[in-house]
């Protein structure tokens, strides 16, 4: 046997090399044949006679908009005084479409906006684009740049709260439209604007009573356009074009109350366990063992080979050969928390409370725990993987609230309403990446689900590393150049949905 030896570990080795050399060659040559999912349409030029320039009257129309305090606090609580006065201060601002026949306005939920714009070809399914009147509140006043409800232009920049959280959708799409019916122009596919009052504490008067509108309306939406993720620059490693994120799903949520009572009593007689104890320790499992690493099962893959033959070399060697790097990719995105909610259903202890006394034992301990759900997995495998890890019948489980994952619209070639997006994202931003993600946080898109299968999340202006700490922060901004760019996304997307909605290819397979 051991005379053998030599002859055994040297087929070993060679069998091991021979497999290194295939792999090596089937990585190199995926890489190298991996194929573009861009497109290149007719780019957006200010020499064009339909674009449209963020001159003094639509700048003043939307430093307008900023001003109005539309704050929601909390569910139900908000400013309706604003409100009100923004409503109005619309219907002042844009007389061609409120005087157009093919114009329906209604007010609905006393606050949100709902148009209907009719289309000349009743056969297409209309579409709708969504956006929000209110905004969060202010924080840190004093360390504002400018008046935060001041829409003050400086520097290039106009400040203000809602200037990208979202009053830039919302009167970007007003001022596409007011230009687009003052040409003339009558879409071919009916168009609905949607505008709820209090998408910041969850629509639940203003999205979805506009979703239960339409409902009862009997409409079928062909696509539904809201804000989402954005032109990233800078966002994401080895792509050093901007980077445009359409998001395709939402992650859901689960809200639990985690609850422990034992008997109380003096701190000069403590018992073996305490529920503060007992009750550390469940929170303690559930922040040692994370939910399953779920990278690969939903867009978040895609999202990297829908670039991967623009990113440098090793970056495009990873997102090429996903099939065989990918728990390489998952095990980096676990190391940041910013990756890491993309990757898996996350965990966050948001409240711990007990103890009524220093020198009396509690005996209730009561926690809460925030999971944002992967959209490729639900409400009740979050449920059983925490009872699992917990494994402790004292500690009881309520659910305070909790949305399911949205589901994930079609998108790629053979999505004509992902492609024609795509397409007109490519037509004003030319250099652009487009790849489809999913949203960490949630939209109003969640009152319309029963609409429509194709809900894209998007906001068509750029963002840096250094602007992300402005959404809902201090000194939110959006610079002129972003907002004429919104206008203009708006307008190229409601002339391209004139368009049939078809299948088309682009030289390329989706099999990867």
């Amino acid at each position: 046997m051991w005379a053998n030896l030599p002859r055994v570990l040297t087929l070993v080795v060679r069998g091991f090399a021979l497999t290194l050399a295939v792999l090596t060659a089937v990585v190199v040559i995926r890489t190298v044949t991996f194929p573009s999912y861009q497109t290149s349409p007719p780019e957006c030029k200010t020499t064009d006679p339909d674009f449209i320039p963020a001159d003094k009257e639509r700048l003043a129309r939307f430093t307008s908009a900023i001003q109005f305090q539309t704050v929601s606090y909390e569910r139900g609580v908000g400013t309706p005084q604003e409100l009100a006065k923004i409503v109005q201060f619309i219907q002042e601002s844009f007389p061609t479409i409120h005087g157009s026949p093919m114009v329906r306005r209604d007010v609905v939920g006393n606050y949100s906006l709902l148009y209907r714009v009719e289309g000349s070809d009743a056969s297409l399914q209309p579409y709708m684009l969504a956006s929000h009147l209110d905004v969060v509140p202010i924080t840190e006043e004093a360390n504002w740049e400018a008046p935060p409800f001041s829409g003050q232009l400086k520097d290039g920049h106009i400040y203000g709260r809602g200037t990208i959280d979202a009053k830039h959708s919302l009167m970007g799409s007003l001022e596409a439209l007011e230009f687009l019916l003052s040409r003339g122009h009558q879409p071919k596919r009916t168009l609905y604007l949607a505008f709820g009052h209090d998408e910041e504490t969850g629509g639940h008067f203003g999205a979805k009573v506009i979703g239960d509108v339409l409902t009862q309306r009997g409409e079928k939406i062909a696509f539904i356009l809201d804000e989402g993720s954005p032109v990233g620059d800078g966002l994401a490693p080895g792509v050093s074009k901007l980077l445009a994120l359409v998001s395709v799903a939402e992650k859901g949520f689960l809200q639990l109350r985690l609850v422990v009572n034992e008997e109380g009593g003096h701190a000069s007689m403590p018992r073996s366990e305490s529920a503060i104890g007992i009750l550390s320790k469940a929170i303690s499992k559930l922040e040692d063992n994370p939910h399953p690493n779920m990278f690969g099962t939903g867009p978040e893959a895609r999202m990297m080979e829908y670039v991967a033959t623009e990113m440098t070399l090793p970056y495009r060697i990873l997102a090429s050969n996903l099939w065989l790097f990918s728990p390489l990719v998952a095990y980096v995105y676990s190391r940041k928390p910013q990756t890491n909610a993309f990757a898996r259903t996350t965990t966050a202890l948001t409240r711990f409370n007990a103890g009524v006394k220093d020198n009396v034992i509690s005996p209730e301990a009561v926690a809460v725990i925030d999971h944002r759900i992967h959209p490729m997995s639900s409400v009740e495998e979050v449920m059983e993987f925490d009872r699992k890890v917990i494994n402790d019948p004292r500690v009881k489980l309520n659910v305070i609230n909790n949305r399911p994952p949205s589901p994930t619209s079609p998108y790629g070639k053979d999505s004509p309403t992902y492609m024609m997006l795509q397409e007109t994202i490519q037509q004003i931003y030319p250099d652009a990446l487009v790849t489809p993600t999913f949203m960490v946080a949630n939209t109003d898109t969640r009152h319309y689900l029963n609409l429509s299968s194709a809900i894209y999340r998007f906001n068509p202006y750029v963002m840096t590393p250094s602007d992300l700490p402005r959404f809902h922060g201090v000194n939110e901004r959006i610079s002129v150049q972003n907002y004429e760019r919104v206008m203009n996304f708006y307008y190229h997307l409601i002339m391209n949905m004139d368009k049939t909605l078809e299948l088309k290819r682009h030289g390329h397979e989706d099999e990867l």
